[in-house]
């Protein structure tokens, strides 16, 4: 039995039904929904979307048997119509759409009006009564298959167009008459066969056939690969194409076209929304050509009249026809409709985008209305959409000049003066005054200045560099990898990609949502957590199973965290401690100590400041968990580097200046990264971790003992690859804690795990399981030394690579499910088959990216940790690995 590629509706009756969006795409298979439930639909058919697949399988030609069904199903439609394709009598004419089982908005080709020539037109005319209708339909066509079909760049006959209008001295192209619409249709045809070296196509079966394969070759447009990539939507899903009789919202002030929502796709406020024009086609409305007028008065601003006051037995057809779509879809949509002669017809309907606001307020109104469950309530909301909820976003209104691009690497809005260095930022702040901190790159060191401006933009590095996954831990705007600046410290100005010079004190505006920088300040919006938004976490925390703790490294982060639903911190970060201002120098100095007693002499200076940064978290987190990681980053990072930096260090420690370059350069590592670090430090220099662990438990005891605190502090060993590096590590660590309990005479109860962050590790999990008590999966170091590579280099190819479909997605934003994820599983199934009451945990930026957090569901993970301004997304998404997993049953 041959293949069905093509599937009929109209008349009431449809081959395909709502369900058959895989195959028949979002709008074939509402399309058929639509007519099966009796609302007015011109009649067609679709192409399947294995007929795109296979078209590109096969280099762009189509399978056995498809223009055979084709040519079934237009006859079907004439006959339908009552009338005939390429017929000069009674001509039928058709549009020709895309149509992917995901909503592309804008992204892929549409024809309309296809089967006209200058035979057809003349039956147009007859049928119609109206000259200029018959020819305004025809230009329209020659413009649109020219630039869909034919790739002609459509300035090219606009121009024409907009010269006819300048010479008759109108301003719309509704006050040309039939004559000048009859000479612009000849003025196209030339200019067409002038670009093109051929002549405009007659035969309306090849116009068919070529709008056909435009359609299908759009799927690979850059657009639609660009919007796909940032949208997770697979290529081999492909389009399918809608053939469909046409109908005219141009035949005159009877007819109309427009675009409607069912609520406001902005608001969510529960009122029928959107715009139409009179004696238009569909593209007018959303091309600006014209200004549109609103569907109902409520929705205006009195200037134009509505479609409720001018046409108001058509408006209460829509009104009825909206609500009969929004209760059997039970969901916001958005509709495409035609009036022909006073005649309404609906040429699409789809569930429409929303904003998060938007989101949150209709899942939450539906709920209460009867129409979805509270699971398909959650269901509703996007994780990443919350995004837009947690940080404040540039006015949509306002002007913008944007004078750079780069990665959006946390979002929100900032404004500031421009300075060059951290310090700058933080001397700044004392002042009062907004900064962009302004990096070829951040490090560590630039902790304070991070948290000193309003925003961070950096020429280098990716979507989890230092200075992304920082200032998202922060809530600060960043945006990261801008190659289009050029940065010069030393003249204090950078270059943007149109050669204009910016200083230093100069205005500019980041938009972490977007990646673009802009002069100037921008007016931004606050983000606003309604009630409503309450209420949906409130289911959302009902259904997960999966724990969300925080990644926090101050008592600020951590209050921010826990206000957004943080149930413990699963990763601070201590090396971040160590930038401060007033310890820095001892840490120098314990650095550059010539021996033990020197570096022992530096740390008594640093344990008091540790202690009471211990203090300050575990009171904010008062009754939940607290992980810390023992000191991690290479030694090197903490010193100066600079000559005047050095010189100054040298001279306050007493040391000479050759003497301090050459421990720096003794210390200085040609992979950091895989150097002197984690747990390779605290092997070489114990005391180091000897003196945090006493900070963490002496916090601990003075809390259990003065203040009533039941705490159990979780101590972190990182980059282990070995189970001896952990026995030895583990044993100094219960040495220390033990003693400090005694001293306090108090019980306190700790844990003592370690980070898993080396394929090596993994591995060998279960030995590793015999010194740990808990494992937390560090997914950023995991995926650097899985793959080899830098995650602040490898920004200069990874979108390449996803560009270029090598990788499903950047692994350093959603975890690698195929080897990453591998390593983290055998890591749980090892480590359970040792220790079955082991607690595991995720804290690389994974924690906070929705479908790494399923995963971690799926695997059997206790919690992921994240940034706090990415708590709520974790909470949704772990909801919705829950509710997944029950409709997958």
């Amino acid at each position: 039995m041959a293949v069905k590629y093509v599937y009929f509706f109209g008349d009431g009756k449809a081959e395909g039904t709502g369900a058959m969006r895989n195959q028949l795409g979002g709008k074939g298979a509402n399309l058929a929904e639509m007519t099966s439930i009796g609302l007015p639909v011109p009649a067609g058919f679709t192409i399947t979307t294995e007929v795109c697949n296979e078209f590109y399988k096969n280099d762009r030609n189509y399978p056995d048997g498809l223009k055979e069904q084709v040519a079934e199903q237009l006859q079907a439609m004439e006959k339908l119509m009552d009338k005939k394709f390429g017929d000069s009598e009674q001509p039928l004419l058709v549009s020709v759409r895309s149509g992917s089982r995901a909503s592309m908005p804008g992204m892929m080709d549409t024809v309309l009006n296809l089967g006209l020539n200058d035979q057809t037109v003349q039956g147009i005319i007859k049928q119609s009564g109206d000259e200029r209708f018959a020819y305004d339909s025809y230009r329209r066509f020659i413009q649109m298959y020219a630039n869909v079909v034919k790739g002609l760049d459509g300035e090219l006959l606009e121009d024409i167009l907009e010269n006819m209008k300048e010479d008759r001295g109108v301003e719309e192209d509704t006050a040309l008459s039939a004559a000048d619409l009859k000479e612009l249709v000849g003025l196209f045809k030339n200019k067409y066969n002038e670009e093109l070296g051929e002549v405009f196509p007659r035969d309306p079966q090849e116009q068919l056939w070529g709008a056909i394969g435009a359609v299908f070759g759009s799927w690979m447009n850059q657009r639609a690969i660009t919007y796909r990539r940032l949208n997770s939507i697979p290529s081999e899903w492909g389009t399918a194409v809608n053939i469909q009789s046409m109908v005219f919202g141009n035949m005159g002030d009877d007819c109309a076209t427009g675009v409607a929502f069912t609520r406001n796709p902005s608001t969510g406020e529960n009122l029928f929304f959107g715009e139409f024009l009179i004696n238009a086609q569909g593209e007018d409305v959303v091309a600006g050509i014209r200004t549109p007028q609103p569907i109902n008065k409520a929705g205006g601003d009195g200037t134009l009249p509505s479609m409720e006051e001018v046409m108001p037995q058509s408006y209460n057809e829509l009104m009825e026809i909206q609500q009969k779509l929004e209760k059997h879809y039970r969901d916001i949509q958005d509709i495409e409709f035609t009036i022909e002669k006073g005649r309404l017809f609906m040429l699409q309907t789809r569930n429409g985008k929303r904003t998060a606001k938007a989101a949150v307020k209709i899942a939450v109104d539906m709920v209460n209305e009867g129409l979805i469950t509270e699971k398909e309530a959650v269901l509703r909301v996007a994780p990443e959409q919350l995004d837009q909820l947690l940080h404040p976003s540039l006015d949509p209104n306002a002007p913008k000049d944007v004078i750079a691009k780069g990665l959006p690497a946390s979002p929100g809005a900032a404004a500031g003066e421009v300075v060059f260095s951290a310090d700058e930022a933080e001397a700044a702040n004392k002042l009062g005054l907004k900064v962009i901190l302004v990096r070829v790159e951040t490090s560590p060191e630039d902790i304070h200045g991070m948290h000193a401006a309003q925003g961070i933009l950096t020429a280098r590095g990716g979507m989890t560099s230092h200075a992304a996954v920082v200032a998202r831990g922060m809530g600060k705007c960043c945006v990261s990898g801008c190659g289009e600046i050029k940065i010069n410290y030393k003249t204090q100005q950078f270059t943007d990609r149109n050669g204009d010079v910016h200083n230093k004190g100069d205005i500019i505006t980041l938009d972490g949502s977007s990646g673009e920088v802009m002069r100037g300040t921008i007016a931004t919006v606050k983000p606003e957590l309604t009630g409503d938004f309450g209420i949906l976490m409130g289911w959302v925390d009902g259904f997960r199973r999966l724990k969300v703790r925080t990644n926090a490294d101050s008592p600020e982060d951590a209050a921010v965290a826990r206000s957004f639903g943080a149930e413990g911190i699963g990763l601070c970060r201590t090396e971040h401690m160590f930038f401060d201002a007033n310890r820095i120098m001892a840490v120098r100095e314990m650095i550059l100590a010539a021996d033990l007693e020197g570096r022992q002499l530096a740390l008594a200076k640093i344990i008091d400041m540790q202690r009471a940064d211990f203090l300050g978290l575990f009171r904010e987190m008062k009754g939940l968990p607290v992980t810390i990681r023992l000191l991690d980053p290479p030694l090197h990072e903490f010193l100066p580097h600079g000559d005047k930096d050095i010189a100054d260090l040298a001279q306050s420690m007493g040391v000479t200046v050759d003497t301090l370059k050459h421990k720096v350069e003794f210390l200085h590592e040609f992979n950091p990264m895989l150097g002197h670090r984690g747990c390779r430090l605290g092997i070489t220099f114990p005391e180091v971790y000897d003196m945090q662990v006493r900070a963490i438990m002496e916090a601990a005891c003075q809390l259990v003992k003065e203040e009533g605190f039941d705490i159990v502090p979780e101590i972190m060993i990182p980059l282990i690859s070995e189970v001896k590096e952990l026995e030895i590590l583990r044993a100094n660590a219960v040495a220390v804690a033990d003693e400090v309990i005694a001293e306090y005479a108090v019980k306190v109860e700790y844990l003592v795990g370690t980070m898993i962050e080396l394929p090596r590790a993994a591995l060998t999990a279960d030995k590793i399981a015999e010194q740990a008590e808990f494992f937390s999966f560090g997914t950023n170091d995991l995926t650097q030394t899985t793959y080899g590579l830098s995650r602040d280099d490898a920004g200069k190819f990874l979108p390449f690579y996803v560009e270029k479909e090598i990788f499903p997605e950047d692994p350093f934003v959603a975890i690698d499910q195929d080897g990453v994820g591998v390593l983290v599983q055998m890591g749980c199934e090892k480590g359970r088959q040792t220790r079955p009451d082991i607690k595991l945990g995720i804290c690389g930026e994974h924690g906070g990216e929705a479908s790494s957090v399923i995963f971690c569901h799926k695997i059997g993970l206790d919690y992921v940790s994240c940034s706090p301004y990415r708590v709520p997304i974790a909470r949704l998404a772990a909801a919705h690995a829950v509710l997944l997993e029950e409709l997958a049953e």
